[in-house]
């Protein structure tokens, strides 16, 4: 399945500056009875996003902030928990493409970036400073440069560096999955086998 390309994206953030959500908070369990991707969107967060009777919870940031935003910021330990990979189905169905956080859980930081969703890790000091611009301005946009590996604050200019695999930076930039990589490689494979 590919997947949107994703080099130099700017975008407005919806923030949860809250630490420890696990993949039961991004998808609750109850909603992983299908092995399609589609449709996961709609109960993200479901928990939070809904009252008991169903209705829109208008006080969580989902349904408050209508900016338009591609980049969720979260607090440390972003995706820990359970190992599903719906959690990162949920946020891309959702329209994420990226989520920022100053720690990820290993498993979902690898889900995230088979899935197309780029898992940016930061300081807590920089965490901290987007935070921060958010709390003054609901429309504070971020810049991630993926080929400089690099996410900016516009307002401030202030940016940092972040890590990712050469392998994946290389999927995620082309909109490959796994097997799209494969496939792009199929001509060179064919050379190889015609000279040997």
């Amino acid at each position: 399945m590919s997947f949107e390309k994703f080099e130099v994206r700017v975008s407005t953030i919806k923030v949860l500056p809250l630490e420890n959500i696990d993949t039961d908070q991004i998808i609750p369990a109850r909603f992983l009875k299908t092995t399609t991707r589609e449709g996961f969107g709609d109960n993200l967060f479901y928990d939070w996003r809904y009252n008991s009777d169903g209705s829109k919870n208008e006080s969580f940031v989902i349904n408050s902030v209508d900016n338009g935003a591609k980049f969720l910021v979260a607090g440390r330990n972003f995706g820990c928990g359970s190992s599903r990979e719906h959690a990162a189905w949920a946020l891309y169905d959702y329209g994420f493409r990226a989520v920022i956080s100053s720690f990820f859980a290993d498993i979902f930081r690898n889900n995230a970036l088979n899935n197309g969703l780029l898992p940016v890790q930061v300081s807590d000091e920089f965490l901290s400073k987007i935070f921060s611009e958010a709390d003054s301005d609901i429309n504070a946009q971020i810049e991630i440069n993926l080929k400089e590996r690099s996410v900016k604050i516009l307002s401030t200019g202030e940016y940092e560096l972040f890590p990712i695999d050469d392998y994946k930076q290389s999927c995620l930039i082309n909109g490959y999955d796994d097997i799209d990589f494969l496939c792009a490689l199929k001509n060179k494979v064919e050379d190889f086998e015609n000279r040997r």
